[in-house]
């Protein structure tokens, strides 16, 4: 098995996308921030701004 690319961004994450966290769903819908390689920064409607692993978390794309 070989080890995650600590540099590879997540699928489709960038800037200015509409998130929600699935376990965390009184958070609300979330703006990222910033994405640097499986860090993302997100603010949340309800929590503020979270920063997300996206290796443990997959975060839903939210239509706008």
């Amino acid at each position: 098995m070989s080890e995650p690319d600590p540099h590879r961004r997540p699928a489709l994450l960038e800037p200015g996308c509409r998130v929600r966290h699935p376990a965390q769903p009184g958070w609300g819908v979330g703006q990222v921030q910033s994405v640097i390689a499986n860090r993302v920064t997100v603010n949340f409607e309800n929590a503020g701004k979270v920063l997300v692993n996206a290796q443990v978390v997959a975060l839903e794309m939210v239509d706008d």
